[in-house]
Protein backbone atom coordinates (compact mmCIF):
# COMPACT_ATOMS: atom_id res chain seq x y z
CA UNK A 1 0.00 0.00 0.00
CA UNK A 2 0.95 3.69 -0.84
CA UNK A 3 1.46 6.30 1.49
CA UNK A 4 -0.51 9.69 1.74
CA UNK A 5 2.06 12.25 2.47
CA UNK A 6 1.72 15.84 3.93
CA UNK A 7 1.95 17.83 0.65
CA UNK A 8 0.55 17.68 -2.58
CA UNK A 9 1.70 15.56 -4.61
CA UNK A 10 1.06 14.57 -8.90
CA UNK A 11 1.07 10.98 -9.94
CA UNK A 12 1.43 10.99 -13.99
CA UNK A 13 -0.95 8.79 -14.81
CA UNK A 14 -4.56 9.16 -16.53
CA UNK A 15 -5.92 10.77 -13.44
CA UNK A 16 -3.31 13.33 -11.99
CA UNK A 17 -3.81 13.57 -8.34
CA UNK A 18 -2.93 16.62 -5.84
CA UNK A 19 -3.00 14.83 -2.24
CA UNK A 20 -3.20 17.40 0.29
CA UNK A 21 -3.40 16.03 4.21
CA UNK A 22 -3.63 18.77 7.13
CA UNK A 23 -2.29 16.64 10.28
CA UNK A 24 1.11 15.65 11.02
CA UNK A 25 3.12 12.71 10.13
CA UNK A 26 2.02 10.09 7.44
CA UNK A 27 -0.57 8.44 6.49
CA UNK A 28 -0.88 5.06 5.84
CA UNK A 29 -3.57 3.53 3.79
CA UNK A 30 -5.22 1.20 6.59
CA UNK A 31 -5.90 4.20 8.83
CA UNK A 32 -8.50 5.45 6.03
CA UNK A 33 -11.92 5.06 7.41
CA UNK A 34 -14.14 6.54 4.98
CA UNK A 35 -14.11 7.69 1.52
CA UNK A 36 -16.21 10.65 0.67
CA UNK A 37 -16.31 11.77 -2.78
CA UNK A 38 -17.14 14.83 -4.62
CA UNK A 39 -17.06 15.64 -8.70
CA UNK A 40 -18.58 14.90 -12.49
CA UNK A 41 -18.86 12.16 -14.49
CA UNK A 42 -15.47 10.92 -13.90
CA UNK A 43 -16.70 9.53 -10.33
CA UNK A 44 -20.22 9.31 -10.59
CA UNK A 45 -22.27 6.57 -9.65
CA UNK A 46 -25.79 6.89 -10.21
CA UNK A 47 -26.70 9.81 -8.83
CA UNK A 48 -27.92 11.37 -12.17
CA UNK A 49 -30.74 8.90 -12.47
CA UNK A 50 -32.27 10.14 -9.45
CA UNK A 51 -32.44 14.08 -11.31
CA UNK A 52 -34.11 15.92 -14.10
CA UNK A 53 -31.12 15.30 -16.98
CA UNK A 54 -30.40 14.02 -19.64
CA UNK A 55 -26.90 13.37 -18.57
CA UNK A 56 -27.50 10.01 -17.49
CA UNK A 57 -25.11 6.90 -18.02
CA UNK A 58 -27.56 4.53 -19.81
CA UNK A 59 -26.28 1.51 -21.63
CA UNK A 60 -24.18 0.39 -22.81
CA UNK A 61 -22.11 2.57 -19.85
CA UNK A 62 -21.98 -0.74 -17.58
CA UNK A 63 -21.47 -3.37 -20.37
CA UNK A 64 -19.00 -5.03 -18.49
CA UNK A 65 -19.99 -4.42 -14.77
CA UNK A 66 -21.83 -7.06 -13.22
CA UNK A 67 -24.92 -8.38 -15.10
CA UNK A 68 -24.28 -6.22 -17.88
CA UNK A 69 -26.18 -3.31 -16.72
CA UNK A 70 -25.99 -0.01 -16.54
CA UNK A 71 -24.28 1.46 -12.94
CA UNK A 72 -24.47 4.82 -13.14
CA UNK A 73 -20.81 5.18 -14.01
CA UNK A 74 -19.75 6.02 -17.44
CA UNK A 75 -17.30 3.59 -18.51
CA UNK A 76 -17.85 -0.04 -19.66
CA UNK A 77 -17.18 -1.20 -16.23
CA UNK A 78 -15.51 0.38 -12.79
CA UNK A 79 -14.23 4.08 -12.86
CA UNK A 80 -10.31 4.81 -11.18
CA UNK A 81 -12.72 5.20 -8.17
CA UNK A 82 -14.06 1.65 -7.46
CA UNK A 83 -10.24 0.56 -7.84
CA UNK A 84 -8.56 3.30 -5.65
CA UNK A 85 -11.57 2.46 -3.35
CA UNK A 86 -10.65 -1.38 -2.68
CA UNK A 87 -7.08 -0.67 -2.23
CA UNK A 88 -7.61 2.11 -0.41
CA UNK A 89 -10.52 0.57 2.28
CA UNK A 90 -8.58 -2.84 1.99
CA UNK A 91 -12.21 -4.10 1.39
CA UNK A 92 -13.91 -6.56 -0.87
CA UNK A 93 -15.01 -4.36 -3.73
CA UNK A 94 -18.58 -2.35 -3.08
CA UNK A 95 -19.97 -2.68 -6.50
CA UNK A 96 -22.93 -1.15 -5.58
CA UNK A 97 -22.04 2.20 -4.23
CA UNK A 98 -25.46 4.14 -3.47
CA UNK A 99 -25.64 7.61 -4.22
CA UNK A 100 -26.66 10.07 -1.73
CA UNK A 101 -30.50 9.23 -2.27
CA UNK A 102 -30.01 5.42 -1.05
CA UNK A 103 -27.16 6.19 1.46
CA UNK A 104 -28.75 5.60 5.02
CA UNK A 105 -27.81 3.98 8.00
CA UNK A 106 -24.37 2.39 8.34
CA UNK A 107 -23.29 2.43 4.94
CA UNK A 108 -22.80 6.36 5.34
CA UNK A 109 -20.28 5.55 7.83
CA UNK A 110 -17.86 3.92 4.69
CA UNK A 111 -18.49 6.71 2.81
CA UNK A 112 -20.83 8.13 0.27
CA UNK A 113 -20.36 9.30 -3.63
CA UNK A 114 -21.89 12.71 -4.36
CA UNK A 115 -20.56 13.34 -7.74
CA UNK A 116 -22.66 14.19 -10.99
CA UNK A 117 -22.28 14.23 -14.30
CA UNK A 118 -22.03 17.49 -16.14
CA UNK A 119 -21.15 18.90 -13.13
CA UNK A 120 -18.93 21.68 -12.20
CA UNK A 121 -17.34 24.40 -10.38
CA UNK A 122 -19.44 27.01 -11.05
CA UNK A 123 -23.27 26.56 -10.42
CA UNK A 124 -24.37 27.44 -14.06
CA UNK A 125 -22.01 24.43 -15.88
CA UNK A 126 -23.63 21.69 -17.46
CA UNK A 127 -26.99 23.20 -16.74
CA UNK A 128 -27.88 23.15 -20.36
CA UNK A 129 -28.87 19.45 -19.71
CA UNK A 130 -30.97 19.91 -17.30
CA UNK A 131 -30.64 19.29 -13.80
CA UNK A 132 -27.56 18.92 -11.96
CA UNK A 133 -25.70 18.94 -8.41
CA UNK A 134 -23.05 21.46 -8.74
CA UNK A 135 -19.83 21.35 -6.29
CA UNK A 136 -21.84 24.13 -4.22
CA UNK A 137 -24.77 22.14 -3.80
CA UNK A 138 -22.30 18.50 -3.47
CA UNK A 139 -20.32 20.52 -0.74
CA UNK A 140 -23.79 22.22 0.90
CA UNK A 141 -24.93 18.30 0.71
CA UNK A 142 -21.81 16.52 3.03
CA UNK A 143 -22.86 18.77 6.40
CA UNK A 144 -26.36 16.14 6.01
CA UNK A 145 -24.00 13.26 6.02
CA UNK A 146 -22.12 14.96 8.67
CA UNK A 147 -24.71 15.27 10.80
CA UNK A 148 -26.44 12.14 10.34
CA UNK A 149 -22.74 10.31 11.17
CA UNK A 150 -22.67 12.27 14.43
CA UNK A 151 -26.07 11.54 15.65
CA UNK A 152 -25.18 7.49 14.85
CA UNK A 153 -21.66 7.79 16.83
CA UNK A 154 -21.81 10.86 19.21
CA UNK A 155 -19.33 14.37 18.11
CA UNK A 156 -15.77 12.82 19.24
CA UNK A 157 -16.37 9.59 17.33
CA UNK A 158 -17.31 11.09 14.30
CA UNK A 159 -15.17 14.14 14.31
CA UNK A 160 -12.47 10.94 14.37
CA UNK A 161 -14.23 9.30 11.48
CA UNK A 162 -14.07 12.26 9.37
CA UNK A 163 -10.71 13.47 9.55
CA UNK A 164 -9.36 9.98 8.85
CA UNK A 165 -11.62 9.54 6.09
CA UNK A 166 -10.23 10.43 1.97
CA UNK A 167 -12.12 12.80 0.29
CA UNK A 168 -11.71 12.72 -3.28
CA UNK A 169 -12.73 15.33 -5.77
CA UNK A 170 -12.41 15.60 -9.89
CA UNK A 171 -14.39 18.66 -10.72
CA UNK A 172 -13.43 21.43 -13.69
CA UNK A 173 -13.37 19.36 -16.71
CA UNK A 174 -16.55 21.16 -17.66
CA UNK A 175 -15.73 24.63 -16.87
CA UNK A 176 -12.91 24.55 -18.86
CA UNK A 177 -14.90 22.84 -21.91
CA UNK A 178 -17.52 25.48 -21.23
CA UNK A 179 -15.23 28.17 -21.62
CA UNK A 180 -15.62 29.91 -25.03
CA UNK A 181 -12.89 29.02 -28.10
CA UNK A 182 -12.98 32.63 -28.85
CA UNK A 183 -12.06 33.80 -25.67
CA UNK A 184 -8.87 36.30 -25.65
CA UNK A 185 -6.06 35.41 -23.27
CA UNK A 186 -7.51 37.57 -20.56
CA UNK A 187 -10.30 36.11 -20.48
CA UNK A 188 -9.20 33.10 -20.38
CA UNK A 189 -7.36 33.95 -17.17
CA UNK A 190 -10.50 35.77 -15.82
CA UNK A 191 -12.17 32.46 -16.39
CA UNK A 192 -9.91 30.50 -14.44
CA UNK A 193 -8.91 33.23 -11.73
CA UNK A 194 -12.68 32.85 -10.95
CA UNK A 195 -13.09 28.86 -10.80
CA UNK A 196 -9.86 28.48 -8.50
CA UNK A 197 -11.84 31.30 -6.08
CA UNK A 198 -14.97 29.16 -5.98
CA UNK A 199 -12.84 25.90 -5.72
CA UNK A 200 -10.61 27.40 -2.73
CA UNK A 201 -14.13 28.64 -1.26
CA UNK A 202 -15.41 24.91 -1.59
CA UNK A 203 -12.47 23.08 -0.22
CA UNK A 204 -12.40 25.62 2.92
CA UNK A 205 -16.36 24.38 3.26
CA UNK A 206 -15.23 20.71 3.51
CA UNK A 207 -11.99 21.65 5.62
CA UNK A 208 -14.46 23.56 8.04
CA UNK A 209 -16.59 19.88 8.33
CA UNK A 210 -13.33 18.29 9.20
CA UNK A 211 -11.90 16.67 6.05
CA UNK A 212 -8.33 16.52 6.16
CA UNK A 213 -7.14 14.23 3.81
CA UNK A 214 -8.06 15.74 0.50
CA UNK A 215 -6.95 14.15 -2.79
CA UNK A 216 -7.60 16.86 -6.13
CA UNK A 217 -7.55 15.50 -9.56
CA UNK A 218 -5.85 18.03 -11.95
CA UNK A 219 -6.97 18.61 -15.21
CA UNK A 220 -6.29 16.26 -18.03
CA UNK A 221 -5.02 17.00 -21.86
CA UNK A 222 -8.45 17.75 -22.45
CA UNK A 223 -7.64 18.95 -25.71
CA UNK A 224 -7.06 15.20 -26.79
CA UNK A 225 -10.51 13.45 -25.97
CA UNK A 226 -12.38 12.58 -28.62
CA UNK A 227 -14.95 15.49 -27.92
CA UNK A 228 -12.66 17.96 -28.96
CA UNK A 229 -11.08 16.54 -32.14
CA UNK A 230 -14.28 16.37 -33.39
CA UNK A 231 -15.81 19.62 -32.04
CA UNK A 232 -12.84 20.99 -33.98
CA UNK A 233 -12.41 18.58 -36.89
CA UNK A 234 -8.79 17.31 -36.57
CA UNK A 235 -7.40 14.53 -35.83
CA UNK A 236 -4.65 16.35 -33.72
CA UNK A 237 -4.66 17.24 -30.23
CA UNK A 238 -6.58 21.10 -29.74
CA UNK A 239 -3.94 22.85 -28.46
CA UNK A 240 -5.46 25.93 -27.16
CA UNK A 241 -7.73 23.86 -25.11
CA UNK A 242 -4.64 21.79 -23.81
CA UNK A 243 -2.96 25.06 -22.73
CA UNK A 244 -6.25 26.40 -20.74
CA UNK A 245 -5.99 23.03 -18.88
CA UNK A 246 -2.31 23.25 -18.66
CA UNK A 247 -2.86 27.08 -16.80
CA UNK A 248 -5.50 25.84 -14.77
CA UNK A 249 -3.45 23.14 -13.30
CA UNK A 250 -0.64 25.60 -12.51
CA UNK A 251 -3.49 27.82 -10.73
CA UNK A 252 -4.64 24.77 -8.84
CA UNK A 253 -0.96 23.64 -7.78
CA UNK A 254 -0.59 27.06 -6.30
CA UNK A 255 -4.23 27.07 -4.83
CA UNK A 256 -3.55 23.88 -2.96
CA UNK A 257 0.37 24.67 -1.76
CA UNK A 258 -1.84 27.76 -0.29
CA UNK A 259 -4.36 26.26 1.64
CA UNK A 260 -1.64 23.54 2.91
CA UNK A 261 0.29 26.46 4.16
CA UNK A 262 -2.94 28.80 5.82
CA UNK A 263 -4.95 25.33 6.66
CA UNK A 264 -1.52 23.36 8.49
CA UNK A 265 -1.79 26.13 11.04
CA UNK A 266 -0.50 29.13 9.01
CA UNK A 267 -3.00 31.64 8.44
CA UNK A 268 -0.35 34.70 6.19
CA UNK A 269 2.49 33.61 4.28
CA UNK A 270 3.09 36.55 2.77
CA UNK A 271 4.19 38.82 4.68
CA UNK A 272 6.80 39.25 7.55
CA UNK A 273 5.34 39.51 11.23
CA UNK A 274 8.18 41.35 12.34
CA UNK A 275 7.69 44.73 10.22
CA UNK A 276 8.43 48.40 9.38
CA UNK A 277 7.94 49.02 5.84
CA UNK A 278 6.51 47.48 2.61
CA UNK A 279 3.09 45.85 1.96
CA UNK A 280 4.39 42.99 2.88
CA UNK A 281 7.20 44.27 5.81
CA UNK A 282 9.95 43.49 3.12
CA UNK A 283 11.68 46.41 2.65
CA UNK A 284 13.47 46.80 5.93
CA UNK A 285 14.91 44.23 8.30
CA UNK A 286 13.67 43.27 11.59
CA UNK A 287 14.52 46.35 13.71
CA UNK A 288 14.04 47.50 17.88
CA UNK A 289 11.39 49.57 16.64
CA UNK A 290 9.55 47.91 14.25
CA UNK A 291 6.26 46.03 14.68
CA UNK A 292 5.88 42.79 15.84
CA UNK A 293 2.63 40.34 14.86
CA UNK A 294 0.74 38.95 18.18
CA UNK A 295 0.73 35.12 16.67
CA UNK A 296 3.76 34.18 15.67
CA UNK A 297 2.72 30.65 15.14
CA UNK A 298 0.33 31.80 12.12
CA UNK A 299 3.12 33.20 9.96
CA UNK A 300 5.47 31.29 7.73
CA UNK A 301 8.18 34.48 7.49
CA UNK A 302 9.52 36.23 10.51
CA UNK A 303 11.36 39.13 8.66
CA UNK A 304 11.98 40.15 5.02
CA UNK A 305 13.52 37.00 4.42
CA UNK A 306 13.74 34.29 7.19
CA UNK A 307 11.31 31.84 8.47
CA UNK A 308 9.43 31.77 12.04
CA UNK A 309 10.03 28.94 14.09
CA UNK A 310 6.91 26.98 13.17
CA UNK A 311 8.08 27.03 9.74
CA UNK A 312 11.95 26.17 10.69
CA UNK A 313 9.98 23.10 12.52
CA UNK A 314 8.58 22.22 9.30
CA UNK A 315 11.71 22.22 7.22
CA UNK A 316 14.01 20.13 10.15
CA UNK A 317 11.58 17.41 10.06
CA UNK A 318 11.77 17.41 6.61
CA UNK A 319 15.26 17.20 6.58
CA UNK A 320 15.74 14.94 9.33
CA UNK A 321 12.93 12.27 8.40
CA UNK A 322 11.95 13.44 4.36
CA UNK A 323 12.16 10.85 1.20
CA UNK A 324 13.92 12.63 -1.78
CA UNK A 325 11.29 14.61 -2.55
CA UNK A 326 13.07 16.87 0.58
CA UNK A 327 16.29 15.87 0.53
CA UNK A 328 19.09 13.77 -1.38
CA UNK A 329 20.11 11.09 -1.95
CA UNK A 330 19.22 10.29 1.85
CA UNK A 331 17.68 11.78 4.68
CA UNK A 332 19.83 13.40 7.97
CA UNK A 333 18.24 10.45 10.09
CA UNK A 334 18.70 8.07 7.53
CA UNK A 335 22.77 8.32 7.99
CA UNK A 336 22.67 6.88 11.58
CA UNK A 337 21.62 3.90 10.16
Amino acid sequence: MGTILNRFIMVSAIDRILVLQFSPGICYAKKVSAVFVFGDSLFEAGNNFYINTVAKPTYPNGIDFVNGSPSGRYTNARTVLDIKKNWVLEITLLLTWPPPPKTTGDVILKGVNYASSASGIFNSTGSKFGAHICMDAQTGNFPKTRQEIISRTGTAAARKLLRRALYYIAIGANDILSEPASSSLDEDFNYLDNMISRFKSQLITLYNLDARKIAVTNMAPLGCIPNQKDKYSTDDCVADVIELAKLYNIKLKKLLQQLTTILAGFENADSACCHLSGKHGGKIPCVPFSRVCRDRSKYVFWDAYHPTENANLIAAKRVLDGDIRYVSPINIRQTAC
